[in-house]
């Protein structure tokens, strides 16, 4: 079933967790695509600094052909918590989509709480680069509705959309998610649970390597990064990929996966620890491998 704008009612209107980087991106692709956000989250100033961001990503992607024509404005609400944000609106959510930060008690104690929540099959998404979507399934009170998802960040310009699906993902669920991201313009990559699933087992690693390449004096960050891009076409070079991602985010997904693998190429080098416990978190914070004025998320 469809709304009167052709939007299926699975994306009529979302409930984001978390307004952290990723879970203003997805809100802003979101609302880009005329979809109303329910966006939760228990800091208020970051939530008070939500919509300047949003509008600030949506005006973004508009200026680069990145939404469709005619797509409608999706109204943002907010609230500290999810039983707020679902004491306001009358209608629950289609989905829910957590984007708390890569750690996996938050993680599960916000799904259980959504879980306790929403009704029997809406769909609770967790947004996760690194932790397996049957562990973060143990928190949840049915776990048939849980599915992963990892959106690149920016998620209003990435068109690619990692799925992961648990064990216990249900044929309904999934087809949910297909359902939404069809609607959001993205392409759904479905694969199997495992730490880091393909992206962050690959890419995170490789990003911890080139730090290492960096600390031991070899070559500069810029010339790690033209390397890449000139000899073997990474489009952003790693260290600035490293910058997007969050020098914290990528150092909680490397810990997540040398925890879960015992690879020990996983395990943070320590000038990305030093860079994270001085604040210098890249893009976000203004600074990170290379320098970012007047750009801090």
């Amino acid at each position: 079933m469809a709304a009167e704008n052709g939007t299926p009612e699975i994306g009529r209107r979302l409930a984001v967790v978390g307004a952290g980087v990723m879970g203003s991106g997805i809100a802003a692709l979101a609302i880009g695509h005329g979809v109303a956000v329910s966006l939760v989250d228990p800091d208020r100033r970051r939530l008070d600094e939500a919509p300047t961001r949003i509008d600030r990503m949506v005006r973004m992607a508009r200026l680069m052909d990145a939404l469709p024509d005619g797509a409608g404005t999706g109204v943002l609400l907010r609230a500290t918590s999810f039983t707020e944000a679902t004491t306001a609106d009358a209608s629950a959510p289609g989905a829910v989509i957590e984007a708390v930060t890569e750690d996996a008690d938050a993680k599960a104690k916000v799904l259980a709480e959504v879980s306790a929540l929403v009704p029997p099959g809406t769909p609770i998404i967790s947004n996760t680069s690194a932790i397996p979507i049957d562990e973060l399934a143990r928190a949840v009170a049915r776990p048939a509705d849980l599915i992963g998802t990892h959106f690149m960040n920016p998620p209003h310009l990435i068109r690619t959309v990692e799925v992961i699906r648990g064990t216990h993902t249900g044929e309904a669920t999934m087809h949910a998610l297909r359902t939404l991201l069809a609607a959001l313009r993205r392409e759904p990559i479905v694969v199997e649970d495992a730490p880091g699933f393909v992206t962050s087992r690959i890419l995170h690693p490789m990003i911890n390597s080139a730090v290492r390449v960096v600390a031991a004096g070899t070559a500069s960050v810029e010339s790690v990064d033209r390397l890449m891009q000139g000899c073997l076409g990474h489009p952003t070079g790693p260290l600035r990929t490293a910058d997007l991602i969050g020098l914290d985010n990528l150092v909680d997904s490397l810990w997540v996966l040398h925890d879960r693998t015992g690879d020990e190429e996983c395990r943070p080098c320590e000038l990305l620890l030093e860079m994270v416990r001085t604040g210098r978190l890249g893009r976000k914070s203004g600074h990170g491998f290379y320098p970012y004025e007047g750009e801090q998320a």
